[in-house]
């Protein structure tokens, strides 16, 4: 089996099927067994899967949490890790299609669609939690931070983590824009990817492999100076502590608020999502890590 044959296994069936399962506010205060749901029904696939599963835990204000790890090891005489990352929680009172039952979607069929590589790297495939503002705090990004602190706690050499960010709603819908020095489209059927100066090589890997591979994604490329201080939008996911401890990243996002009416609201629901876009995002961030991993089919 060659690479075209595992982009050619990914399905939008299955995509659809994960966000459906998802859809529904899972929030740690407002609807904690959902939450709860949504983890072991994540979990569940992994191991389904026959990945290794760690339960990654962290506190928030007297709480354990888990962010989830699915990993294949690499090979020991090569080292290193990549990591795919998505967030399983949503706001307080939207159910979450895009933002982001669609990305985790994404990551559990990169699992499928995966199941029979090995790598010469480790690939871990995360879902995390608490990516949302607190009630309690208004803080963000708490299982993203811990997982990053723990990176740099064990001495992680991470090749690159490319994060999954509400990549399901896109179409002949119009697209605003924060300032920039560069034109950005006007029309919202791309995918942002966004880098920082540390995160430069992977972000030209990731369009050259969308690119050579003649896969049907519009990208919009994005390179800020520093960690993104001065464009704030572009730290709004999961990619940011990486960023801050120095690590390469890159968030994949459909600009979410940016062009979805629908942002953390009661009606992002799969209904509005465009599953064939969410597809070949699947696609482009499967070729990605095919290339950062040196992935060899077995």
């Amino acid at each position: 089996m060659m690479v075209q044959d595992l982009l050619d296994a990914v399905s939008g069936d299955a995509i659809r099927g994960h966000v459906a399962a998802l859809e529904g506010i899972r929030h740690p205060v407002v609807a904690p067994q959902a939450l709860l749901a949504a983890e072991s029904y994540i979990e569940g696939e992994f191991r389904r899967l026959g990945y290794q599963v760690e339960r990654h835990p962290f506190t928030d204000h007297g709480e354990t949490y888990h962010n989830l790890i699915a990993s294949r090891p690499g090979s020991p005489e090569t080292g290193g890790r990549v990591l795919v990352v998505a967030h399983f929680d949503s706001v307080s009172v939207s159910p979450g299609a895009d933002d982001n039952a669609s990305g985790v979607a994404v990551l559990l069929e990169l699992a499928r669609v995966l199941e029979a590589v090995r790598f010469k790297r480790r690939v871990e495939l995360v879902a995390v939690n608490l990516e949302e503002p607190s009630l309690h705090d208004g803080f963000a990004l708490k299982g993203s931070a811990a997982l990053a602190r723990r990176a740099r706690e064990e001495g992680w050499e991470i090749e690159g983590v490319l994060v999954l960010e509400s990549v399901g709603f896109a179409g002949d819908v119009p697209q605003a824009a924060p300032p920039l020095p560069v034109a950005a489209p006007t029309v919202g059927d791309f995918l942002a990817v966004v880098a920082n100066e540390a995160s430069a090589k992977v972000l030209q890997l990731f369009c050259g492999e969308v690119k050579r591979l003649g896969i049907s994604l519009p990208l919009f490329p994005l390179a800020v100076p520093g960690n993104g201080e001065i464009l704030p939008d572009s730290r709004r996911s999961d990619h940011a502590p990486f960023w801050d401890l120095g690590y390469p990243a890159l968030m994949l996002t459909d600009t979410a608020d940016l062009r979805n009416p629908n942002y953390h609201a009661p009606t992002d629901t799969i209904g509005t999502l465009n599953i064939p876009f969410a597809t070949e995002v699947c696609r482009a961030t499967l070729a990605a890590v095919m290339a950062l991993a040196e992935g060899e089919v077995s």
